[in-house]
């Protein structure tokens, strides 16, 4: 099989499925209540490789995965992390 005739999908077209995939992520019931959280960035790095639950400056305990940018900071990560300054 030539170049030309390979038909396959090959990993360029994985990667603009799963950026459609994040772009497209639908605001879901109950997510006026959600807020984005302050954590320390290599926790949130390490939660993204394994799946395990990060805590918070507030305190919650979650695991990202939504796009931070899509809902408001927490008040009270906001005010912690202000005074750590």
């Amino acid at each position: 099989m030539t170049d030309t005739e390979h038909t396959g999908g090959g990993t360029s077209t994985l990667d603009r499925e799963l950026e459609e995939l994040l772009n497209n992520e639908q605001v879901e019931e109950g997510d006026h209540e959600r807020f984005s959280h302050y954590a320390p960035k290599n926790k949130i790095m390490e939660s993204a490789l394994t799946g395990k639950p990060v805590r918070a400056l507030c305190g919650k305990l979650w695991t990202p995965g939504r796009d931070p940018q899509k809902f408001p900071v927490c008040p009270t990560c906001k005010e912690i992390y202000e005074t750590m300054k």
